[in-house]
């Protein structure tokens, strides 16, 4: 996960794929396919998670010490990413967007969008960072410390979550041709927060599950939303570009903050505190993002 949350592409796939994706679809159906598109990875992430789990937990009943069950796994990944390149080669060329014939000057690929697809990068950058203080690892790792729960567990756990992170994407296409994108986006976002806020005061095992997989129910209902809205408030050759440069400032964001929450692990007292500033960052993040954007609407709301 990117926050707490389900493991996504990074670095110039998610670019691609979502300018592609875009590029074949009518405005009323861009959010379903987004929804779709985020299901498979969710799923995909929550079986990833099981069978890495009980993989790594028979391979050390069997013998392996730790570094080498988790080697396997890794290898296996790396298998996983050459097959994806391959039939990436098999893509057809109707992806790609027409360019619009214009003196604009561009900047990374940028020109009438400019200023909104910065501003959408600051609060991505934000939001991504808050989400970087509780990576899904350290969430294992945090339930590991607190309750001693061992790597199977932990997979069935995070199988749980993905599959019904993959199933809350699907219901943000409903709410959003009710209430509109950034109002899905926003008002989804929030509860899901004020959820994982909660996670590390519960005080047995069975209530910090239940709360974080409430929380997983809702937590990605702003993720093809707000790809839906990105793409659509940008013209059409901007698209990659726009994906681009706010999935290079989610990265940064991401990038900076793993190393706090280390910090805060190592210290008793401060165990839970990225649960804590996480949720806080991320309910900031929702209320800007409403502030700044609800009245720019995409062209199937206007």
């Amino acid at each position: 996960m990117s926050s707490a949350r389900t493991t996504r592409r990074s670095g110039p796939f998610l670019a691609v794929e979502q300018a592609g994706l875009t590029q074949l679809v009518s405005d009323q159906s861009r959010t379903k396919l987004f929804a779709w598109y985020n299901l498979g990875g969710s799923f995909s992430s929550a079986f990833g998670a099981l069978a890495g789990g009980w993989l790594a937990q028979w391979l050390q009943s069997q013998g392996w010490s730790a570094l080498e069950s988790y080697r396997f796994i890794l290898t296996g990944y790396a298998l996983g990413g050459l097959l994806i390149a391959i039939l990436f080669l098999r893509v057809s060329p109707a992806i790609e967007a027409s360019h619009e014939n214009n003196d604009a000057k561009k900047v990374l690929g940028l020109h009438r969008s400019r200023n909104v697809v910065f501003k959408l990068s600051a609060f991505f950058a934000l939001d991504a960072f808050a989400g970087g203080l509780i990576v899904q690892s350290m969430i294992a790792y945090w339930f590991h410390v607190r309750f001693g729960v061992d790597s199977g567990i932990l997979g069935s756990i995070f199988f749980g979550a993905n599959i019904l992170a993959g199933v809350s994407a699907l219901l943000a296409v409903r709410l959003a041709k009710k209430i509109g994108l950034i109002n899905t986006m926003v008002f989804t976002h929030i509860p899901s927060n004020i959820l994982l806020i909660l996670v590390p005061l519960m005080p047995t095992l069975p209530l910090a599950i239940g709360l974080l997989l409430l929380r997983f129910s809702i937590s990605q209902m702003d993720v093809p939303t707000r790809q839906s809205y990105t793409m659509a408030v940008v013209a059409p050759d901007e698209r990659s570009a726009a994906s681009g440069v706010t999935a290079i400032a989610r990265s940064v964001g991401a990038s900076l903050s793993p190393a706090l929450t280390g910090f805060f692990f190592s210290i008793p007292f401060l165990f839970s505190a990225p649960f804590f500033i996480s949720g806080g960052l991320k309910i900031v993040y929702d209320l800007l993002l409403w502030r700044e954007f609800r009245m720019v609407k995409p062209p199937e709301e206007n």
